[in-house]
């Protein structure tokens, strides 16, 4: 199972994420979001959970930006992937793959309800609630009993949305998705994070979903 812990802007909170074995950590750079981190936020994120775990994934999540921009700013601040949250084209992911490799892409069935893994080339498709950042709970259990929903979204796939210390396990029991990723799950209050509800969640995770595969994989 491989945990992403999103919407850091706090480096002691990115190294405890590290340190607990979580495989990646997120900086959100979205002006309207309570989790937005500027320039130096992000850098030391980024600095933070390297030194605890040097193989961890950074990613940068954007949902304004344009996508070339956005994939200039990851390269440039150092992140290993740019996340795409939202109404970008398949000419907007090539834009940024031809700056930064490593592209995400974050979305709904909500949104896109006929959405199929792999047609924005991207490296991972991460599916999230109807209404992204807002830690409302949707119903995810057609992700692992629809078949046809299953051979669209493939494998590789990271769940999001609503995820909590307190629900993950249920929810990686009914979707089994490759991955998970939280974000105002592990909060005290919109946009701080809770280094109690952190560690909960990676145990959670953890225990239903078995090993990591990125930083903790390779530790």
């Amino acid at each position: 199972m491989y945990l992403k812990i999103c919407g850091l802007r706090d480096p002691a909170h990115a190294a405890h994420a590290a340190r607990l074995g979580a495989d990646a950590v997120g900086v959100v750079m979205s002006p309207r979001s309570p989790r937005h981190a500027n320039r130096t936020e992000a850098a030391a994120v980024i600095a933070a959970a390297r030194a605890e775990a040097p193989a961890i994934d950074t990613a940068l999540v954007v949902n304004t930006l344009p996508a070339a921009e956005a994939a200039a700013l990851a390269a440039e601040l150092g992140f290993d992937v740019l996340q795409l949250h939202g109404p970008y084209d398949a000419a907007d992911f090539a834009d940024a793959r031809r700056i930064l490799p490593r592209i995400w892409r974050a979305t709904s069935l909500a949104s896109e309800p006929d959405l199929r893994a792999g047609d924005r080339a991207e490296e991972r498709l991460l599916l999230d609630g109807a209404t992204p950042g807002s830690g409302e709970t949707w119903d995810v259990r057609p992700l692992g009993s629809d078949p046809a929903l299953r051979a669209r979204i493939g494998d590789g796939w990271i769940l999001a949305g609503g995820l909590s210390p307190e629900n993950v396990a249920e929810a990686i029991s009914h979707a089994r998705p490759w991955g998970v990723d939280v974000s105002s799950g592990v909060e005290s209050a919109p946009g701080v994070k809770d280094p109690g509800r952190i560690a909960r969640f990676i145990a959670a995770a953890r225990a239903a979903g078995g090993p990591g595969r990125g930083a903790t994989a390779a530790s």
